[in-house]
């Protein structure tokens, strides 16, 4: 299985991928939310021959283009709300 880890920004999304136990497939890069920087998303993502599951931030409405681009194209994806801890001594 391929883990793609995806940081969501306003107009950009950062982008990686790994094998179990952390093999880089990806270095982070940035691909914009336009239809050619995810059509080069997915083709870069077509190369690897395993599962991929896709995790990306909720970031209010952001991370919306990228992920019904990628789910349009059958990709699982799952969707993680990022969470503040506070520590209180």
């Amino acid at each position: 299985m391929i883990s793609v880890g995806i940081d969501v920004s306003k107009e950009k999304s950062t982008v990686c991928a790994i094998k179990p136990y952390g093999e880089v497939l990806m270095t982070p890069r940035d691909f914009k939310h336009t239809k050619d920087d995810l059509d080069s998303l997915v083709k870069q993502l077509s190369r690897f021959k395993k599962k991929i599951h896709i995790i990306m931030e909720a970031t209010g409405n952001y991370h919306l283009p990228i992920y019904r681009y990628l789910k349009s194209k059958g990709y699982h994806i799952v969707i993680i709300k990022s969470l503040s801890l506070y520590s209180v001594t």
